[in-house]
């Protein structure tokens, strides 16, 4: 029976980008607060995601139980919604354009694990979604892909590469289906 070294095996090998007192304050705060389902009041979750460093534009609506992993790296534009249980996993940088969409259940995921790596290290890249943009319900974002303009990510489907400007993508991993037209 082979034994595992456990010396070799590193875990939190990526900038969180904030120290130990402050992650740990966010954890309570977020828990009791921003993601709390019992808190509607919006005005407070925006207050202190920006406490916590988010720069957030105007007009913000996020519904209960959305998840923001690090606010100090995330940047959000004027007139977004962010929907109930969306996922904003962000080991590394977050962009959200103007007027964007981030539907139900939607998971925006920056980060993952080199498994080519006996230590299993994190592979991180930012996630940038431009102005119009839509993230239907229940699809995921991964790390490193750009939602270029007035995109639309139908439900559950998959981005695992950057979506063209005025494009509707759907699948697994998401194809482009057709142009997106605007009257």
């Amino acid at each position: 029976m082979k034994t595992t070294d456990l010396s070799s095996f590193t875990t939190g090998n990526f900038d969180k980008g904030a120290g130990f007192i402050k992650q740990t304050l966010w954890y309570f705060t977020n828990a009791l607060f921003v993601r709390a389902s019992w808190n509607p009041f919006m005005g407070i979750k925006i207050a202190l995601l920006k406490a916590f460093g988010a720069k957030i534009g105007k007009g913000l609506v996020i519904k209960n139980n959305v998840c923001i992993k690090f606010p100090w790296k995330i940047t959000i534009g004027d007139n977004v919604w962010l929907g109930e249980y969306a996922w904003i996993d962000n080991l590394d940088y977050v962009t959200i354009g103007n007027n964007v969409c981030i539907s139900q259940g939607a998971l925006l995921l920056t980060g993952n694990h080199d498994y080519t790596c006996s230590s299993f290290d994190y592979r991180n890249a930012p996630i940038v979604i431009e102005n119009g943009a839509w993230i239907g319900a229940k699809c995921i974002v991964c790390p490193g892909v750009t939602v270029h303009s007035h995109a639309i990510l139908t439900v559950g489907s998959i981005a695992t590469k950057d979506m063209e400007e005025y494009t509707i993508y759907k699948g697994n991993p998401a194809i482009k289906i057709r142009d997106r037209i605007i009257k």
